[in-house]
């Protein structure tokens, strides 16, 4: 399943449901403000770095250039584009939006 994610870490609880909720497998795609998520230092930092033995952690690139935040990602934080975040969506049978 891919688990889809907006927003800011900091403004909701969402990237930390989504992560308490991602199975084994899943992949979870960080977009527009949830992109601060997979940043060193951010507040969900740990959170992100427990999950990715069993869950694998995308940004949208151009989010986190738009931020400024480009040279502070998470090592292990796979980076796609707009054709990579399409890719994501189409490989997937199911995905979740967490708002």
């Amino acid at each position: 399943m891919l688990h889809i994610v907006n927003k800011s870490p900091t403004e909701r609880n969402s990237v930390d449901t989504c992560l308490s909720h991602a199975q084994k497998g899943s992949k979870v795609l960080l977009i527009e403000d949830a992109v601060y998520a997979a940043t060193r230092g951010s507040a969900a930092e740990a959170k992100v770095k427990s999950v990715m033995a069993d869950v694998t952690i995308y940004a949208l690139q151009p989010d986190l250039a738009a931020r400024g935040m480009a040279d502070r990602v998470i090592e292990g934080v796979n980076l796609v584009d707009y054709g990579g975040f399409v890719d994501l969506v189409a490989e997937q049978t199911n995905c979740q939006s967490w708002l």
